[in-house]
């Protein structure tokens, strides 16, 4: 029977959910009370998206065996998911507590830790993970973005403050009682929102062909409405810090690269460790992987919101990319 719950196994881990319910169902009935057999019947279900039957079987299991690894990181993954981060945590804890190390489980520990402010004990489940594979390149990430944690300071009203101030960002300028003049010479600088027209100046604007003073105080005038102004978005990026706490969506855009885009690693984008660890665990790697999800996806994931929503488009509109749909 041992041979055949491997295989479970291994087709559960590669999708091949079906394959693994056949399998599982040659097992004669009187050898079904056994942790291993509990796990898969577990994975089985959890593959097929029966969670609450996933959960009752790895349950089963661990009444079995209390100390079975991969059912205690199974069931752990599955509250993560379902955002019963204490219950997570319970099960992360049991898995690592003997050798050889849950990579996996350290990894996802580290990241509830932070998640929570307990950036010591993130930065612990990291280093523990180097000390016994020290080319791990995910926990190398994330042990840096934890240490450098441990010395920000996190301000709640400024998030919210520059969640509020992004949504403004996005409104589009046709939402506004605008000239046909104003509205024609912004379409064809390609000025689609707010945030693209703080970007430029009062000059850059006049120098513009059919672009006049009543154009321009129209268009002060709306700005004003919002609490904005033209090189407003300049001024925010020369304050900006280097860790990126400024307005994000104020960021200057770099010269774009069609070509490279998708290509360009996720490591190497500048997002938040927020942002980069949701993206992680939708299992993206570069930005043509990202480009393939949309809004809706990105924000069912766990801590990832409208801030880091923005984040991420702002990385995809560099390389002239956007979200599916």
């Amino acid at each position: 029977m041992a041979e055949v719950l491997k295989e479970v196994e291994k087709a559960c881990r590669d999708g091949r959910g079906e394959e693994a319910a056949r399998l599982l169902g040659g097992v004669a009935s009187d050898q079904t009370e056994t942790a291993a057999y509990q796990f898969c019947l577990g994975y089985v279900r959890e593959t097929r998206g029966e969670y609450e039957g996933a959960i009752e079987a790895y349950e089963r299991a661990l009444q079995l065996d209390a100390t079975h690894r991969e059912t205690l990181f199974r069931l752990a993954f599955l509250y993560d998911m379902r955002g019963e981060e204490n219950l997570a945590m319970d099960y992360y804890k049991q898995c690592v507590q003997s050798p050889p190390i849950h990579e996996g489980a350290l990894v996802n520990l580290g990241v509830l830790h932070e998640d929570i402010g307990r950036y010591d004990e993130a930065v612990e489940c990291f280093e523990r993970i180097l000390a016994v594979n020290p080319n791990h390149a995910r926990a190398r990430l994330f042990l840096r973005d934890a240490k450098a944690s441990q010395v920000m300071y996190y301000d709640e009203e400024n998030e919210r403050r520059r969640d509020k101030r992004n949504q403004v960002l996005e409104i589009p300028v046709t939402d506004f009682e605008l000239s046909v003049r104003s509205r024609n010479c912004l379409r064809k600088m390609n000025i689609r929102s707010l945030g693209d027209l703080i970007r430029h100046t009062e000059q850059e604007l006049l120098s513009y062909k059919n672009f006049g003073e009543t154009s321009l105080q129209e268009i002060k005038e709306m700005l004003t409405s919002k609490n904005l102004y033209l090189g407003m978005a300049m001024e925010a990026a020369e304050a900006a810090t280097a860790e990126g706490i400024g307005l994000l969506s104020l960021r200057p855009a770099a010269p774009p690269s069609r070509e490279r885009g998708p290509s360009v690693l996720l490591e190497d984008l500048e997002l938040s460790a927020r942002s980069r660890k949701a993206l992680e665990r939708l299992g993206t790697k570069t930005l043509g992987d990202i480009s393939q999800l949309t809004e809706e996806k990105l924000l069912t994931c766990k801590n990832f919101g409208e801030t880091s929503l923005n984040e991420v488009k702002q990385a995809l509109t560099r390389y002239k990319l956007t979200l599916a749909g």
